[in-house]
């Protein structure tokens, strides 16, 4: 199995930074999110900025909330770059060697599905949004999938698949991936992470260019 983070390691953006800058404009069906703003409490644990972040959208119908992931995505999808190279290129790799692809992230689930679909990522663990007996966002989500989370979904999926840790892959950017990136035989390291970085030059692990190279690349 080969588990992906998502947002920068293997998309160029903030997947709920663009999506809620759409939302609280071309998307918007309600004045649900007038004077809503994306949480930025500086020092603030990602986990609970993960959690303040889904409750921007409570009283926000579900099923609308999945029809604009889809509108979004496919906006998103026609960017010039949406895709950090070498990652997708691993990503397809997987795939055409057999293995199940799952994606874990943080991000919008309405925007995860559309983009599984599209790279044929057959599993997504993301963040569950609660809903009440109307079929409304409570603002609620069972956990944070940040950190230790991903490696307890990760660990989760490989017991009920009967996965060897051993002989699975993980890709993550960020610090916050590294209980992701432990857990598995085979981590690969995305972009120029300092702490990550250590670790991929301390124990062997892979790297592949991040963001960073394309910034680079770009100027």
């Amino acid at each position: 199995m080969a588990f992906f983070d998502v947002d920068h390691t293997l998309t160029t953006v903030t997947t709920p930074a663009l999506f809620w800058e759409y939302w609280s404009t071309a998307a918007r069906t309600a004045p649900l999110a007038a004077g809503r703003a994306l949480p930025t409490a500086a020092g603030a644990a990602r986990e609970e900025r993960n959690r303040d972040y889904y409750r921007l959208f409570a009283g926000v119908s579900a099923t609308e909330l999945r029809r604009a992931g889809a509108r979004w995505y496919a906006g998103f999808r026609a960017t010039a770059q949406p895709f950090l190279p070498a990652p997708l290129a691993a990503l397809r790799a997987h795939r055409a060697a057999g293995d199940p692809v799952v994606l874990v992230s943080g991000a919008p689930r309405a925007c995860l599905l559309p983009l599984a679909r599209d790279l044929g990522a057959g599993l997504v663990l993301g963040c569950e949004q609660l809903t009440d007996g109307r079929g409304r966002l409570t603002g609620e989500i069972t956990r944070p999938m940040i950190g230790a989370a991903k490696a307890d979904a990760a660990a989760e999926v490989m017991a009920r698949h009967g996965a060897d840790p051993a002989n699975c892959h993980a890709y993550g950017d960020h610090s916050s991936d590294l209980p992701l990136l432990r857990l598995c035989g085979h981590p690969t390291v995305v972009g120029d992470d300092p702490a990550l970085a250590g670790h991929a030059a301390r124990d062997g692990w892979q790297w592949l260019p991040g963001v960073e190279r394309l910034v680079r690349i770009h100027k």
